[in-house]
């Protein structure tokens, strides 16, 4: 069917959305999602063929995906076409990728433009951009947004990250001055409107850092979101941890108990923030990358930075980035993403899987372990006390050092006295290759 064959009445009145879609559905091959996007943008166009019209953008939509595409120019590492060529996971063949080419009219493409149209598709950001990881995407939006000018953290706040890298030293990177507001425990609105009015300082935005690696109880007050939106400056929020939606609509039941405290990036961005970090291979569960989504100016200042360039993420990344954010969109994350699949396992599944590990382990190897329950973490930085129900083959001794010199190094942990292997941790297929290497414990 082409689109001069569709119903007619599109190029007399505006169809719905869902008929749109459908429609789309005949002639391009995108998620649910994105045809009723480019379907909503047909009718917002004002037609007259909004059939046409709403094809022309799936397919134009379609083609800014990265893609496997199969080099022929006689240019062996071609910088448009991903450079080094990886193995492709789907037909085990060798092919370059569109990372820098425009399908559609032979030109050199960004390699952000499918990111920023799925992203923005998630979270409801106007736009998006990504970097190397969330270091990265704090330094460039400071850069971008604050040099030469006052940025105001709370006190609390002022967090250092892996490796001994700490926020303040970030910022003082950026070019950006700190203002501290308020104490460690406790900061109110009314400590950043001081910080913004008093004379002398230059307040570029207000920096609001999830402390993902640590948890303060007790006498503490933080300001909220929405009431830091309107102070007049923008306020940037960097969730860290990479929770994209609040909601967890991938899930088939409600949000996870351990997730609870965790800001999420679609929800801050209602709540006013004009920009929002996050970690790609945190909790979203995708590659090593920072992500900054918001508003349209601001990531486009982000866009336009020099950084720019020493901050973006490679072909291999954004191919990775593009299937985690499609397999959101496409409600597939518990079966395609690995950091889900162990995060949604029933404990019951784990304890019947443990079961057989340990009757394997007594009746092959002469081993008496035990399956007992435990805790697992979300870990990575995020999610700070909070647990996992878990089970785990225990085996009486210290045995950790050995195991990791096993073929394929096998990492556990030890507690009063037994060394532990969490089921949840790892996949159930190397579930053989551990038995081996616990049947070879001295």
């Amino acid at each position: 069917m082409s689109p001069a064959d569709s119903d007619s009445s599109f190029t007399q009145r505006p169809p719905s959305v869902d008929a749109l879609a459908r429609t789309i559905a005949e002639h391009v091959e995108l998620p649910a999602p994105l045809r009723v996007r480019c379907a909503r943008m047909a009718i917002g166009s004002g037609g007259p063929d909004f059939a046409a019209s709403a094809i022309a953008l799936a397919q134009s939509l379609q083609l800014t995906m990265v893609q496997p595409v199969i080099n022929a120019t006689g240019v062996l590492l071609h910088t448009n076409l991903g450079r080094a060529p990886h193995l492709s996971e789907s037909s085990q063949s060798i092919r370059a990728s569109s990372l820098e080419f425009d399908i559609a009219t032979g030109a050199r493409g960004s390699r952000q433009s499918s990111l920023s149209v799925l992203i923005s598709e998630l979270t409801g950001a106007q736009d998006a951009v990504v970097v190397n990881n969330n270091a990265a995407a704090v330094l460039l939006v400071l850069a971008a947004t604050a040099a030469g000018r006052d940025v105001t953290i709370a006190r609390g706040e002022s967090v250092e990250i892996g490796g001994g890298f700490r926020i303040p030293d970030v910022l003082e990177q950026s070019g950006a001055r700190l203002i501290d507001v308020g104490t460690t425990n406790r900061t109110r609105t009314s400590d950043y409107r001081k910080a913004i009015d008093k004379r002398g300082n230059d307040v570029a935005c207000i920096m609001r850092i999830h402390p993902s690696n640590f948890h303060i109880q007790g006498f503490t007050e933080q300001a909220p979101l929405e009431e830091l939106a309107q102070l007049g400056v923008p306020v940037i929020a960097d969730i860290g941890s990479g929770l994209i939606d609040a909601r967890c609509q991938w899930l088939a039941g409600p949000p996870p108990q351990w997730l609870s405290q965790e800001p999420a990036a679609t929800q801050c961005l209602q709540a006013g923030a004009a920009l929002v970090t996050f970690s790609g291979d945190k909790l979203l569960g995708g590659p090593q990358c920072g992500i900054i989504a918001g508003s349209h100016e601001l990531v486009a200042a982000c866009r336009e930075h020099p950084l720019m360039r020493a901050l973006r993420p490679g072909s291999h990344v954004v191919a990775a980035l593009q299937e985690v954010l499609l397999s959101y969109i496409n409600k597939t994350v518990t079966t395609d993403i690995p950091f889900w699949q162990m995060a949604t396992t029933q404990t019951e599944a784990l304890q019947l899987r443990g079961g057989k590990l340990v009757t394997t382990l007594h009746q092959q190897f002469g081993l008496n372990p035990q399956l007992v329950p435990t805790q697992a973490m979300p870990g990575a930085g995020s999610t700070p006390g909070a647990f996992i129900d878990s089970f785990a083959v225990s085996l009486k001794g210290n045995h950790v050092p050995q195991l990791r010199k096993h073929r394929i190094p096998v990492i556990a942990r030890t507690e009063n006295g037994q060394t532990l292997l969490d089921l949840r941790s790892f996949d159930a297929r190397d579930d053989e290759e551990v038995a081996l290497a616990l049947s070879l414990v001295k």
